[in-house]
């Protein structure tokens, strides 16, 4: 009886074993797919060039859908309505944290057991917390961009002074003087011109909110500001976006305010780079400028695959991949890539893209900022089209941004 019981047990145990091993073979080679929401463009090469390693060491695939920014949102905006979500992973703009957190689109990383990682820039670092600056996380940043001035060196000469907007306005008017493009402006409503314009309002001390959110717009500060773009403006000419950056490339206008990714690719960068002064005159105290703009990568709510896009989103922000990335025309969020010798010795313009972020300012933290935009742009550009005053321009607005925020 023993001898058969014995038997018994040892065949059992080796079923058991078998099943185990079936079992845990059939998991391991479980091939799961994360999709990633991603704007089109250069950060297609970037997630293709390294996506291979992830995919080995991990068992899965990797999807990229490639989608213009407003596609990247709208589609998000409808997938948050599905049981289980079409993207694992979508691209964030900075500026539409405060509506995706309002709407539930994004899942809680900290919760998920994400730690920070500091050697990521504060600025873009605090740039994925809700509520901003220091709650959870719910974001990384995957490619740095804050404003700065382009210029054409062929034009306005190697060493022009930029450290304040007059210097800038005269360099400008000398230029215009010479039958071109002084001072190039994104004068098309919404957010092309808001942005355009923010830099100078801060500079001359302006902002459309205080501290407690309301609305500061109507103010001597910005009065000044607003007549002073509509000033430099004379000097110059309005663009679409590509057109400003071959503009300011090939020297058919001399300055303008744009964004890193735009000037920069594989090749290296094609036009000359400098921070955003923060001073309306040599005298005005210096104030952080610049427009802040990462991208993030956020994992989606109703996702069915949160762990694994955790770790594929820290793997993809990670110091390898960004110093990876810069071939690609990449910008860096991580101090120890901007700060890497190998990189600033190929790169040194990053060195300025980099004091720029630290000097940058974050727009509006609002779920409204997208309408925000929306209404002080159609007033902007009725502004320098000579078809309201500057007074009524800034008066409108404050009103119309003031009903936004209490709807």
């Amino acid at each position: 009886m023993r001898k058969k019981l014995f038997q018994i047990l040892s065949i059992s145990l080796i079923l058991l074993c078998l099943v185990s091993c079936k079992s845990a073979t059939n998991i391991t080679s479980q091939n799961t797919t994360i999709t990633i929401a991603s704007r089109d463009g250069t950060f297609i090469n970037i997630f293709n060039a390294v996506k291979g390693e992830f995919e080995k060491t991990h068992n899965c695939t990797i999807n990229i859908v490639a989608l213009s920014s407003d596609e990247i949102y709208t589609n998000t905006l409808k997938d948050i309505k599905n049981d289980v979500a079409s993207f694992d992973i979508i691209m964030v703009d900075d500026p539409l944290m405060p509506e995706y957190i309002q709407k539930d689109v994004l899942c809680n990383l900290t919760q998920l057991g994400y730690t920070d990682d500091e050697d990521f820039v504060e600025k873009s670092r605090l740039l994925g917390k809700a509520p901003y600056p220091l709650g959870a996380t719910f974001a990384l940043p995957f490619s740095g961009n804050v404003q700065l001035i382009f210029y054409n060196a062929d034009l306005v000469g190697q060493n022009i002074d930029l450290s304040n907007w007059d210097a800038i306005y005269d360099v400008t008017k000398t230029v215009n003087s010479r039958n071109k493009c002084g001072y190039a402006i994104r004068g098309q409503s919404g957010n092309p011109i808001v942005s355009d314009f923010l830099p100078i309002l801060w500079a001359f001390g302006g902002d459309l909110f205080d501290n407690n959110n309301n609305v500061i717009l109507y103010s001597d500060n910005s009065k000044e500001a607003l007549n002073f773009y509509c000033k430099l403006y004379k000097t110059g000419c309005n663009f679409q976006k590509d057109e400003l950056v071959a503009a300011i490339s090939n020297g058919e206008a001399a300055i303008g305010l744009g964004w890193p990714t735009w000037f920069i690719s594989e090749s290296g960068v094609s036009a000359e780079i400098a921070q955003i002064p923060g001073k309306k005159d040599s005298s005005s105290p210096s104030l952080p400028t610049g427009e802040i703009g990462n991208w993030l990568l956020g994992i989606t709510n109703n996702s069915a695959n949160k762990e694994l896009a955790l770790e594929l989103i820290t793997f993809l922000t990670s110091r390898e991949v960004q110093k990876e990335a810069v071939k690609y025309g990449g910008i860096p969020t991580r101090t120890s890539v901007f700060r890497d010798s190998e990189i600033i010795t190929k790169y040194p313009y990053f060195d300025v893209i980099y004091q720029g972020t630290n000097n940058s300012r974050v727009r509006p933290r609002t779920a409204k900022w997208s309408k925000i935009e929306e209404v002080f742009g159609e007033q902007l550009v009725k502004c320098i089209n000579g078809e309201q005053s500057v007074d009524e321009t800034l008066q409108i607005s404050q009103e119309k941004i003031e009903e936004l925020i209490s709807e």
